[in-house]
């Protein structure tokens, strides 16, 4: 076996710059001193491997090299020894699609801190890669402020809004990173022009639409799935490190110390064991973006599905929306089975009880929106808002407040605004009422 340094010195050199064999074989023959012949044909076997891929760990390539029996024969056979470790920093290598993002240059630690506009200490702090603050029992020590909600199947959900500093520089890498990714076609939660009415348009009328419901969506995504993103767009695994940890979060014990009566036990240790391993955190604002691109093969694979049945797939969120014709509805049950299965293979679990099955004799109901003939709003939700709005203009909109939200006047626009996605004609006489309340 050769010595530990040899392997991991190579390893670096194999990694540093420009993925081809001429370029390794150089980088290899200065770190051991000599060019030997069958660093050529390591250099090949090595570029054969990960050529065209993510960026592979440093783990991965040491793996490489103790796989390969010509190496382990010539070490044994040389004695091999590190002349030289090569103190330049891994370059930028994002795979093909990503070249074209103008993405910025970040090949450093020291790079990322002062892009961050933070010191290379406080860096370490956020980016939290050893979890120090899932073991303190300290509030203001924590990065995150967390508010645990019952699900009305059962379950917990955990929200984990990130204070202030963090959230500052999670918006940095929102901006000028994960906005720059283009999103899928299928894909309209999140999405800068797109809505929850761009979600259910494409199934009205439908014969048949199916809806599924991805269990645990933002949870569902580990921290190593993020490294390994940000390593496709280039980033050298030690920035990528830094840059999946603070966009990633472990819920530290305190949060778990007391369950709700209303919690059953076993649910209670489920959320625990979920939210307390590095995860995607349900209320960072890179969240969302970064589900997106991580569900990217989930969305192409459905993509295809629907397509081979004559279907429509769209997904907003940990909503799965397809619909189609006659031919579609007669096989709908074993679509249903097959795009379960491909959830399943790219990590996610469907929530079966939330399954639905919605034919054209039905009402079709997507995130509230009915399908039927053409997306509109069912009628008893805007009559319960027009009733607030003209109980507000008789009696004022305290009277109606009864869930005491801080801002009821932006909360009942926000209402409105959604309305006037779906339907303007009745967001035009809900206005015209709203413009009558004395505020």
């Amino acid at each position: 076996m050769p010595p530990a340094a040899v392997v991991s010195a190579l390893a670096r050199s194999l990694l540093a710059g420009e993925q081809s064999t001429a370029a390794a074989e150089a980088r290899a023959a200065r770190t051991l001193g000599r060019d030997w012949p069958w660093l050529e044909r390591l250099s090949l076997a090595y570029v054969e491997r990960f050529a065209g891929g993510t960026r592979p760990r440093h783990r991965d390539v040491v793996r490489f090299l103790l796989d390969n029996r010509a190496f382990l024969r010539e070490a044994r056979r040389h004695r091999l020894s590190v002349v030289h470790w090569l103190d330049e920093p891994q370059r930028m290598r994002p795979v093909d699609p990503a070249a074209q993002w103008d993405l910025p240059t970040i090949e450093t630690t020291g790079d990322l801190a002062r892009w961050l506009s933070v010191h290379p200490s406080d860096l370490e702090w956020f980016a939290d890669r050893k979890g120090i603050c899932r073991k303190l029992y300290r509030p203001k020590l924590h990065h995150y402020h967390y508010r645990l909600l019952a699900k009305r199947s059962g379950g917990i959900r955990l929200l984990e809004a990130p204070k202030a500093e963090l959230k500052d520089l999670q918006r940095r890498i929102l901006e000028d990173i994960l906005n720059r990714i283009p999103a899928h076609a299928a894909v309209h939660g999140f999405v800068k022009d797109r809505s929850i009415a761009t979600f259910a348009t494409p199934h009205a009328g439908q014969q048949v639409v199916l809806r599924l419901d991805l269990d645990d969506f933002f949870p569902a995504f580990p921290a190593a799935r993020i490294q390994a993103l940000f390593r496709t767009l280039g980033y050298p695994e030690a920035v990528a490190d830094r840059l999946a940890g603070i966009c990633s979060n472990a819920a530290p014990r305190s949060v778990w110390n007391q369950p709700p009566l209303e919690i059953a036990p076993h649910m209670w240790q489920e959320a625990r064991t979920l939210y307390s391993r590095p995860h995607l955190p349900q209320g960072a604002p890179t969240s969302p973006a970064l589900a997106n691109a991580m569900a990217f093969h989930l969305d192409c694979r459905l993509t295809g599905l629907a397509q081979s049945a004559g279907a429509v797939y769209t997904r907003y969120a940990d909503d799965l929306a397809f619909s189609g014709g006659r031919d579609f509805q007669r096989a709908v049950h074993r679509f249903a089975a097959h795009a379960a299965a491909i959830a399943l293979e790219e990590g996610f679990s469907v929530n079966h009880h939330k399954t639905r099955i919605m034919r054209h004799g039905a009402r079709q109901s997507l995130a509230g929106i009915v399908v039927n003939e053409r997306p509109n709003l069912r009628r008893r939700d805007v009559e319960l808002l027009e009733a607030i709005l003209f109980n507000c203009v008789r009696r004022g909109p305290a009277s109606q407040n009864r869930d005491n939200v801080p801002d009821f006047r932006a909360h009942l626009e926000g209402r409105i605004g959604y309305v006037q996605m779906i339907n303007t004609e009745k967001a035009r006489r809900l206005k015209a009422l709203f413009h009558l309340i004395a505020w």
